[in-house]
């Protein structure tokens, strides 16, 4: 029987954090004080976080035998014979049907964008994660069906110009650690998924880098557009640029220079610069929002 510790490795409870993009349209709105309209979005989170749990463990299923030849997905507890095949499927199965069951009673919108979410990512599993562009394009739709999920359990209208920046952004990111992955296959000789050999490090540099003026360009958009000044009662919103350009940068940097990308989680969660940046973005916003 596995213990313990490594089925909370293989639900991999730190991704979670990447469903924060669900408390960003009552962030956005202005309302993320208000009780009921958190409370629900809060249920939400959990709700998608144990359907993403499920993706990741039914993920590792199918990619057991390449995880085993990846210099760290091979510590992954599947991948290390940690876990039992046939556990790891019962346990992603139990937690795909409690998440999308708890979705369903907060808000039906928000369930079948779940389950759509769930399906998107079987056949991301099964076959999709093979073709280049497309693989990055599901992980990228991903974030913005996770402002859709918080905007329907809040009943939140939202901003076409944030779902396009929170596009763009994810795009980007699912770029950046592509190219961990060609560098790692350069090194080693070794292609780590097959949709590695449909990138070389040209082609993503210059992805890379256009997707990133792209972002501070939609981000102007957003903040400068007449119906969020309106709705948030604020001009000034645009100054928060900054923070965003400024964020971008850092990761370029880690991008390229430190060539670490590989985890957009693992920066978030460990590069001090990234974290203090964010924080004053939040600040910032958060203070032209609410006061």
């Amino acid at each position: 029987m596995p213990n313990l510790h490594a089925l909370i490795r293989l639900a991999r409870p730190h991704q979670y954090v990447k469903n924060v993009f669900i408390l960003m349209p009552l962030f956005f709105a202005g309302k993320i004080t208000q009780a009921d309209g958190l409370i629900l979005t809060v249920f939400g989170f959990f709700a998608f976080s144990l359907v993403a749990s499920a993706v990741y463990i039914f993920n590792d299923l199918f990619d057991v035998e390449e995880d085993r030849l990846h210099p760290e997905k091979q510590r992954r507890p599947l991948a290390a014979g940690e876990v039992n095949p046939k556990a790891a499927f019962l346990l992603s199965l139990a937690f795909a049907l409690t998440g999308l069951v708890w979705m369903f009673i907060l808000s039906i919108p928000a369930g079948g964008i779940l389950l759509t979410y769930v399906v998107m990512n079987l056949g991301y599993s099964w076959r999709l994660k093979q073709i280049p562009l497309v693989d990055v394009s599901i992980i990228a739709l991903g974030f913005a069906l996770r402002l859709y999920v918080g905007s329907f359990v809040a009943d939140i209208p939202l901003s076409q110009w944030i779902v396009v920046t929170t596009f763009l952004l994810a795009l980007f990111l699912a770029l950046a650690k592509r190219r961990d992955d060609v560098v790692m296959m350069t090194k080693t000789g070794t292609s780590v998924r097959p949709a590695s050999e449909g990138y070389n490090l040209e082609m993503l540099n210059s992805a890379i880098t256009l997707l990133g003026a792209c972002c501070i360009v939609a981000y102007l958009q957003y903040t400068t557009s007449i119906e969020v000044t309106e709705r948030l009662g604020s001009d000034h919103v645009y100054a928060t640029t900054g923070f965003v350009v400024l964020g971008l940068l850092r990761y370029l940097q880690i991008t390229f220079v430190y060539e670490k990308s590989g985890s957009p989680t693992q920066v978030i969660l460990t590069d001090r610069f990234t974290q203090v940046n964010l924080l004053c973005w939040m600040i910032s916003f958060g203070a032209l929002i609410y006061l």
